[in-house]
């Protein structure tokens, strides 16, 4: 497997299995580092879906009816609470975000360009690490997406 300059595998013992290990950054990874000019982020996302989304139910609610602009509010008032601290985007996708991902306190993993629907895509591609999105809206939805690495 080619790795990029600076990275090693290494193994685990805790865990029983190999890790990827940045040996100027110091930085540890369970997934292998991209490798050439493939650029990757990874990001978590909170997804409140409206009547009209790809597919308006989810794991929490069978059939979603409320319009986009209380969609648009929900996730607004969510904004709200995670630039406050009141809240974090993970604790509140976790309970209430409509996509699976909630299950992982809506962490998508990494991704690269050509894997997710172009704004979400261009969106997440857009912010710093750290950084919080405004409302963006896809096919599936509104969502609030925090960019993590």
């Amino acid at each position: 497997m080619e790795l990029p300059p600076n990275w090693e595998i290494r193994h685990s013992r805790t865990y029983g299995k190999d890790y990827y290990f940045n040996t100027l950054t110091k930085e540890s990874r369970w997934d292998a580092p991209p490798v050439g000019d493939k650029e990757r982020v990874r990001a978590s996302h909170l997804l409140v879906k409206h009547k009209d989304s790809r597919r308006p139910s989810s794991w929490k609610e069978e059939n979603i009816t409320r319009t986009k602009e209380e969609a648009l509010a929900i996730i607004q008032e969510y904004q709200t609470k995670i630039q406050s601290g009141e809240d974090t985007l993970s604790a509140l996708a976790t309970n209430l975000s409509d996509c699976s991902s909630a299950k992982r306190g809506g962490d998508l993993g990494y991704f690269e360009r050509g894997q997710m629907q172009k704004p979400f895509e261009d969106a997440a591609f857009a912010l710093e690490v750290g950084q919080l999105s405004e409302p963006v809206w896809t096919d599936s939805g509104c969502h609030l997406i925090l960019r993590t690495a």
